[in-house]
């Protein structure tokens, strides 16, 4: 990987620390861990993981930040358009606001300060957030942007409360959660893992055994030689926030497809992808604990394990179509064209929240309900549902 930025030598320590961690973990189980455990230990062993330690995840990569930008990132339009929606939701529930690994805090700042100005400020905006370090950061962003009685309604969580009313947020999440790799060969399904050679990870197939994973791998009758992941836990997520949700939506932006796309012929190397420092990579096992490691969603399972568990599926589409949907032309049209100063911005982020090239088409929209008769206004154009 010599085309990517070389770690500073405190960060290659930081690394070290975390390799030394990893490869103890995998000689205490026999020299073999699933790759679903290594990406968990190098995105979330505490202290050391790339979303625990202190490290710099979010920014521009014109101001010289961070490994990669998420949509509230890139500008406050994004989620003044977002709060919309939410907004439907809380006048349907009279409900709170839970969002899911709130990243900076940004989407938060800007979702309540939206509200406010509406006055329909929720009275609790819960944080589900695991990482100390970002909860500060979090905090930090929320202290800069609202005004101390917006603040106060903050509340940050380690679990899932035991019963909620109103939206439940998950942007960019679902593709933190780790997956397991599988490989078809030998007309046989086998677990792809990380073992160690020559004191380096290495890539190493065994035959698969688990009997859940191995159900749901079968049957996607996957062609020879085919390598995807699979995200059980994922589906693990959905079920429990379906089971403390009592009236409201569950609501997951990410980048993504429905299984029958997801696991397309052409797609047979799977959707594994890091990021450091703004370049996009596929290879995991370099500088452990420093990049970001991702998959895109299998949406049809996210679907699935929500209607297991007592859900309905009120809308999906692309985050373009819900965007615009939800109104952004209209909130865009309220400042003037010939305002350059506060036009030529809004156009720039527009372009990159809704251009098929850019998040517009990769990035979907998935809404679960519960006890919710009313059609979604983010889906009321472009509503894709049957595909899944």
């Amino acid at each position: 990987m010599n085309t990517l930025p070389t770690p500073s030598v405190e960060a290659q320590k930081h690394s070290q620390q975390l390799i030394t961690l990893i490869q103890e973990t995998i000689n205490a189980q026999k020299g073999w861990i699933s790759f679903a455990e290594f990406m968990q230990l190098a995105l979330y062993a505490p202290s050391l993981g790339y979303y625990s330690a202190g490290s710099q995840k979010f920014g521009d990569s014109k101001n010289g930040g961070g490994d990669f930008v998420t949509a509230p990132e890139i500008s406050p339009l994004f989620a003044q358009t977002l709060a919309n929606q939410i907004l439907q939701v809380l006048n349907l529930t009279h409900g709170n606001i839970l969002e899911l690994g709130a990243g900076t805090g940004k989407l938060a700042a800007d979702v309540l300060l939206t509200l406010a100005e509406r006055s329909a400020a929720p009275a609790k905006y819960f944080i589900l957030e695991v990482s100390d370090h970002l909860r500060q950061v979090q905090l930090e962003t929320l202290q800069k942007r609202l005004p101390e009685n917006l603040v106060q309604r903050v509340k940050w969580l380690r679990e899932l409360p035991s019963s909620f009313n109103g939206v439940i947020v998950g942007n960019e999440v679902l593709d933190a959660i780790s997956v397991h790799i599988v490989h078809v060969k030998d007309d046989d399904i086998y677990e792809r893992g990380i073992a160690i050679e020559s004191e380096e990870f290495a890539w190493q197939d065994k035959l698969l055994s688990e009997s859940s994973l191995l159900d749901v791998v079968s049957k996607l009758n996957l062609p020879e030689g085919y390598v995807t992941e699979v995200c059980p836990a994922a589906s693990g997520l959905m079920a429990s926030l379906a089971d403390c949700l009592q009236q409201g939506i569950i609501l997951m932006i990410d980048y993504g497809f429905s299984a029958r796309e997801y696991y397309h012929p052409q797609r047979n190397q799977g959707t594994l992808m890091c990021h450091y420092q703004h370049y996009a990579h596929s290879e995991p096992l370099f500088n452990v604990g420093l990049q970001d490691i991702t998959a895109h969603v299998d949406f049809t399972s996210i679907a699935h394990a929500g209607v297991n568990h007592g859900l309905a599926v009120s809308g999906f589409c692309s985050q373009a179509q819900f965007l615009m949907n939800c109104g952004i032309l209209e909130l865009m049209s309220q400042v003037s064209p010939h305002d350059m100063a506060r036009y030529a911005p809004l156009a720039t982020a527009a372009q990159k929240l809704l251009s098929p090239a850019e998040m517009g088409d990769l990035f979907k929209v998935i809404a679960l309900s519960k006890n919710i008769d009313e059609p979604l206004i983010g889906f009321v154009s472009g509503d894709k549902s049957h595909t899944l």
